[in-house]
């Protein structure tokens, strides 16, 4: 783009864009992978041996020989043994007496070791036993004797025997430490068994709803959609108030009341909860892809095939399958990564069973050893990675178009396929419906499977008490003003990120600056990277960025409110590209053609018309806003929390009142605000605005291109 006065505020504009890109999504993913080979520890004998020779060296050559000599001279018995065995160690030579006697023990045997060497390797000992006495017990005065020669860094290694050094440390961990390879064994199995169920019982939902085989086929895709709109651990929290160790079913009624199992054993704790709860909490991400894909499918193929004597069977395997293919894989990809980096349910119900993305969680929140957990994020994109790649490679070859415009097939499909998919919809829309009626039973209920009293002291800031036996004593939370709180940070998120969407796609595909694909892969990257990967990237890249103390964000209400908004910044990117490749470019050039700046343009005439992927945008930013908890949960703060992690909260710790009274408000307020954004869609004023403009603009447009060519 050749820079003139003309196009100076499309550079400048597409410059901030991507600057702002770069700071908020690129650096954070990249600190992470730096993170990963950061190590940080005790430094090696051999290292330390190292640092301490070159800073014996900054002296003069005789003050440090009579240094060293009167620290030699100085050591005590246990000092000694333990200089003797690491100069065995730096030189290589076996310790052969046992380090856990008596150090008198220690002393005889070492000297009776050292006066067995050989020559050589006695000359060598002589040479090093004094590094190694001073290593390892006069490090710290050495430091501070040449702590100018030093400088900072060198000092602080020397003085604390530690070191920060790059490496392969962390990544090699998770293949050295076995409770670590046990839970990256147990985060495959669960994610390849949750891709699994969830892919087929989307599939099937979705096929159903789109083929005839279901009634009321919109009310049954809103009930399977609920989900979307909930906090990401109700469902876990659900079954745990249904099946748990004091769930209604499990230890009222059939512990309890029949006496048929023992609730403290027979409960959904373990891997087929987790797995029951991740197929229903996955199902509307991986139905939306199915239904996406057969909404635009066109019956000619159907009818085509049943005219040349297909069974229902054969067209359904050679036909519809065939040509959902991509969707197959894509839904069977998405809920896969989902899975992989789920730390919520496998928490809530898997006890004795870790996986990957809950080591991450320790390792963030207890010990604050984010190097390790950088390093396990990348572990968990290398599965991820080459499924993609394996997926990719079946059936790229083929087209799936079917070139129609997505008609309705008028074949029937067999009545026990009807019954089939009818009596499936029905069951998941039943189990989805309870567990909303659970989440509010719980709400009001005084003390879950103790005490059945109705209350509605969960919704106040005093809560419920309870006492020593019942849930919710000693909770911290209480009442709903952490709702307030998520609203007021989605609340500031959303309209920014439905703008800055909208402003994104615009530069990507109106102004089109060299970069323009780097600038839409940065801007899409959250929707490829997960969550708790983005939440890391915060963590490290805005706690001391650029060495700047003073712009830390960590701990602050800012970063949550960036971090919501670039994490789901893609949405209003994608609509704003979508919305803008179908509009007519006669109209921006007749803006301009007006004397309109790029500003005026955008606002005036572009911004009205991509409403539709504005609110959009803004929308999905609100939404993910409320709910969010696997990137926010390493963000909070004391001051200032999320409602959906005090949900995650509640939910361990066995408050499900709380838990349920934020959960019910929270799917309120989403529920509220998806009822807001159409009926502004819905308002026939807007539209009309838009006609009449569209209609002014093009005719000026015209005139001035015939005004152009009567010219001479």
């Amino acid at each position: 783009m050749t820079l003139t006065a003309r196009n100076l505020p499309a550079v400048a504009l597409s410059a901030l864009v991507a600057a702002v890109l770069v700071l908020f999504i690129a650096y954070p993913l990249a600190t992470v992978l730096v993170e990963s080979f950061v190590v940080r520890g005790p430094m090696t004998p051999e290292r330390m041996a190292t640092v301490t020779r070159e800073a014996l060296d900054t002296l003069p050559a005789g003050e440090r020989d009579a240094t060293v000599a009167r620290w030699a001279a100085a050591a005590t018995e246990k000092e000694r043994v333990d200089a003797t065995a690491a100069a065995f160690g730096l030189l290589d030579i076996p310790v052969a007496w046992d380090r856990k006697a008596a150090y008198n023990v220690q002393k005889r045997n070492a000297d009776a070791a050292v006066a067995a060497l050989p020559p050589g390797e006695a000359g060598a000992f002589r040479e090093t036993w004094p590094l190694a006495h001073v290593m390892l017990h006069k490090r710290a005065a050495l430091a501070f004797k040449v702590k100018d020669a030093l400088g900072q860094k060198k000092f602080d290694e020397l003085r604390n025997g530690t070191e920060r050094r790059l490496g392969i440390d962390h990544y090699l961990e998770v293949a050295r430490k076995a409770h670590l390879r046990f839970a990256a064994f147990n985060s495959l199995v669960l994610a390849a068994c949750a891709a699994v169920t969830t892919t087929v019982l989307a599939f099937a939902l979705a096929y159903g709803v789109n083929y005839g085989g279901v009634r009321r086929p919109q009310f049954t895709r809103a009930v399977l959609l609920t989900p979307l709109v909930a906090p990401p651990v109700l469902i876990a929290t659900a079954m745990l108030m249904l099946f748990g160790r004091r769930g209604l079913v499990t230890h009222s009624l059939l512990d309890q009341g029949l006496g048929l199992i023992d609730a403290e054993h027979a409960n959904l704790y373990g891997f087929g909860g987790i797995l029951l709860a991740q197929t229903l909490s996955f199902m509307p991400a991986a139905f939306i892809v199915f239904d996406n894909v057969m909404r635009k499918h066109d019956a000619d193929l159907d009818e085509a095939a049943v005219n040349l004597g297909a069974r229902p069977w054969q067209s359904f395997t050679q036909v519809t399958l065939s040509m959902n293919w991509p969707a197959l894989k894509r839904a069977f990809m998405l809920v896969f990564i989902l899975s992989l980096t789920d730390f919520g349910n496998p928490a809530l119900l898997g006890r004795d069973m870790p996986v990957l993305a809950g080591v991450i969680y320790d390792q963030i929140t207890a010990y604050q050893n984010t190097p390790l957990a950088a390093a396990i994020c990348i572990w968990l994109l290398a599965p991820s990675l080459l499924l993609y790649l394996a997926l990719e490679a079946v059936g790229r070859r083929k087209r799936y178009a079917s070139g129609g415009g997505g008609r309705k097939s008028e074949i029937a499909l067999p009545g026990v396929w009807r019954a089939g998919l009818s009596s499936l919809a029905a069951v998941v829309m039943l189990v989805i419906l309870t567990i909303y009626a659970t989440m509010a039973l719980g709400a009001v209920t005084r003390v879950w499977g103790v005490d059945w009293s109705v209350t509605l002291g969960y919704f106040t800031p005093e809560g419920v008490n309870v006492g020593l036996g019942g849930s919710g004593y000693g909770s911290s939370d209480r009442g709903l003003g952490l709702v307030w709180d998520s609203l007021a940070i989605a609340g500031m998120a959303a309209p920014l990120g439905g703008l800055l969407g909208i402003l994104v796609g615009y530069v990507i595909e109106k102004l089109r600056p060299p970069g323009a694909d780097l600038i839409f892969f940065i801007a899409i990257a959250p929707a490829i990277v997960p969550g708790i990967i983005f939440g890391i990237g915060y963590i490290v890249a805005f706690n001391f960025p650029f060495g700047i103390r003073e712009l830390a964000l960590t701990g602050t209400s800012a970063i949550l409110v960036i971090n919501i908004l670039f994490s789901n910044l893609f949405v209003g990117v994608l609509a704003a590209r979508a919305a803008l490749q179908g509009l007519d470019p006669a109209v921006d050039e007749a803006a301009e053609s007006l004397g309109a700046g790029l500003a005026s343009r955008f606002f005036g005439v572009t911004l009205p018309m991509l409403k539709p992927a504005l609110l959009l945008g803004t929308l999905y930013v609100f939404i993910d806003g409320l709910t969010t908890l696997s990137s926010v949960i390493f963000l909070v703060s004391g001051n200032h929390k999320l409602a959906s992690v005090a949900i995650f909260n509640h939910a361990a710790s066995g408050d499900f009142g709380y838990a349920g009274a934020k959960s019910l408000v929270l799917l309120a307020l989403a529920l509220a605000a998806i009822a807001l954004i159409r009926l502004i869609e819905q308002q026939p004023r807007y539209a009309r605005q838009w006609k009449r403009m569209t209609r002014t603009l093009a005719a000026r447009s015209r005139g001035f291109t015939a005004q152009a060519e009567n010219t001479p």
